[in-house]
């Protein structure tokens, strides 16, 4: 962002084949806003994706914790052994089969407040708000709004009808010349005015 070092958008920065960030998606971070791919996305050993959409802004301190923090729970111990390698690592089939909840996924126009911390598996709708300092275990409705820890829903910010509608009119995949004519319209109007600057054809 000009003038702002702190602030960086997030696609070209994704090298990891399995993390997937949308257009437009930026973090902030005074730091090193640039290192987000090492010091956010934490334990992503794999297989699992994590699937951040397009227009999400991600405050400071963001985390996402994927699969790999996951631990064995069954035993009186929970412990990985196997992960220190010698002959520990003659039992790594102890660790395969550790509960699995899939892919994380972000979906648009999210906005995750500062020292947020989203769980493995977990699923953000489309215009949800994370409150800053919110562990989110489980899925946000589209266009809810969180917070606490766990987090949980305070409210959401249109009623169902309403959110069907911006669903469908699903802004952030106009082309962005026609964004760029309806920036206060997005920014500021109605759904009914959002509905009507909608691309025709």
């Amino acid at each position: 962002m000009p003038g702002q070092p702190r602030v960086v958008l997030l696609k070209p920065l994704v090298t990891s084949p399995l993390i997937e960030v949308g257009e437009f998606t930026y973090y902030d971070d005074p730091e090193d806003a640039t290192a987000f791919e090492t010091r956010n996305v934490l334990y992503h050993y794999g297989p699992e994706k994590l699937v951040i959409g397009k227009f999400c802004a991600l405050g400071t301190g963001v985390r996402f914790l994927m699969n790999g923090a996951n631990h064995r729970m069954d035993g009186p111990s929970t412990f990985p052994f196997p992960t220190m390698g010698g002959a520990w690592a003659d039992h790594f089939d102890l660790l395969t089969g550790l509960p699995n909840r899939g892919d994380t996924v972000v979906g648009h126009d999210v906005w995750c407040g500062h020292g947020a911390t989203v769980l493995p598996g977990v699923r953000i709708g489309h215009g949800a708000i994370i409150g800053a300092g919110a562990v989110v275990t489980s899925d946000v409705p589209d266009y809810g709004i969180v917070g606490g820890n766990p987090a949980r829903l305070l409210r959401t910010r249109y009623s169902d009808a309403d959110i069907a509608r911006l669903l469908a009119v699903a802004w952030w995949d106009w082309p962005t010349e026609h964004l760029t004519a309806h920036v206060r319209t997005l920014m500021s109007g109605s759904i009914e005015e959002v509905e009507a600057a909608a691309p025709r054809g």
